[in-house]
């Protein structure tokens, strides 16, 4: 009989019923399914030995002979786009195996995040800790897919100029590590053939030029702009930024927002943000005239500690069901729906936001 229940645990499996009995469906996506229709069994097996297998075994090799034939002619990687996933770190009674990373990586919709202003900077800061890490630790399914997304990320930079230092700085990590990787340690750590590494290198180093090359047009604003708001208006905005160099490149548009910049207001409103009062006391920078330096005093914790990360969404792991999903709010507001099958009495109360860095620890076994 086929599995019809709706677990918590699993999705279950697709069967139809066919003269011959109940067969199960296998999917690869949405695209592969219509692209599958257009193919003739004929022309997938006319010029190989497969047409010699009858029965299931003929099924299997036509199958994948169309899953390799989609893959060679589409960019997109054969992946499943979930809301969310089960994160399994060992065998029980009723699954058996674990979640990796780059099953992580390949069945959550990554490519529909960063087209959300509020997750891109999730998204590229995720990507700048597997590129320093944890890239050999993923399959070359989820590495042909971390590039895919890769180049959406820079794409979307590059069209809608939306920061560029971010995907800079990911790009120079990537960089550097597939150079160590590919010309020092060698091709046993890396997964296929050297030559598609080195040429994944050197598109890096284009997108790298292109990038340095930017840039953003000037906007043509007919009403009110940021410099007619008066002073202590600007001065609020201003304090309501969380990154030093977002307060540094604001002050060098106008002479006024220089001398802005450079107050002590914002720069103690940063240290308190990102520190804590203790952190202060180790590491006290007074100036000439035993005043606290506070723009100095934030660059030097910056080198002991690490700033405090703030993002305007990012995924959620719920305790109760061990589950790691996306949170639509709008879905959270309308319909109390938390966005997973949750089988708590209180879902939100079991509810967890996951930082790149802890998304990361999830999955260390």
């Amino acid at each position: 009989m086929p599995f019809l229940g709706k677990d918590w645990r699993s999705p279950g499996l697709s069967w139809t019923k066919t003269e011959h009995g109940w067969k199960r469906i296998v999917f690869y996506g949405h695209e592969l399914e219509d692209n599958n229709r257009e193919i003739d069994l004929k022309e997938v097996c006319s010029d190989n030995k497969e047409n010699l297998c009858v029965g299931d075994v003929c099924e299997l090799a036509t199958t994948k002979r169309k899953k390799d034939l989609y893959n060679n002619n589409t960019k997109s990687q054969f992946v499943f786009t979930d809301k969310w996933i089960y994160v399994q770190k060992g065998s029980t009674k009723e699954r058996h195996g674990y979640c990796t990373l780059g099953e992580a990586l390949n069945r959550l919709d990554f490519s529909s995040a960063i087209q959300d202003l509020r997750r891109f900077n999730y998204v590229a800061k995720l990507f700048q800790l597997i590129a320093r890490s944890q890239l050999t630790s993923l399959s070359g399914a989820a590495q042909k897919n971390y590039f895919n997304i890769l180049e959406k990320i820079v794409r979307k930079v590059l069209d809608d100029y939306y920061n560029p230092r971010l995907v800079k700085d990911l790009l120079q990590d990537l960089s550097s590590t597939l150079h160590n990787l590919a010309i020092h340690v060698g091709r046993c750590v890396l997964v296929g053939n050297v030559n598609i590494w080195l040429c994944r290198l050197e598109t890096i180093h284009k997108w790298e030029q292109q990038l340095n090359n930017l840039q953003i047009p000037k906007q043509i604003c007919n009403g009110i702009s940021f410099n007619d708001l008066p002073l202590h208006m600007q001065n609020k905005i201003l304090c309501k930024l969380s990154d030093a160099y977002d307060i540094i490149n604001l002050g060098q548009a106008t002479p006024t927002l220089y001398s802005l910049s450079e107050s002590s207001i914002p720069w103690k409103k940063l240290c308190h943000f990102h520190f804590s009062d203790k952190q202060f006391c180790r590491n006290l920078v007074l100036s000439k005239s035993d005043n606290v330096d506070w723009k100095l005093m934030y660059f030097t914790l910056k080198k002991h500690y690490p700033t405090k990360e703030q993002y305007g969404d990012t995924l959620h792991f719920c305790k109760h069901c061990s589950i790691l999903f996306w949170k639509d709010r709008h879905l959270a507001l309308l319909f109390k729906d938390c966005g997973h099958p949750c089988t708590a009495i209180n879902p939100d109360s079991c509810l967890m936001p996951i930082s790149p860095q802890h998304f990361i620890d999830l999955f260390q076994f």
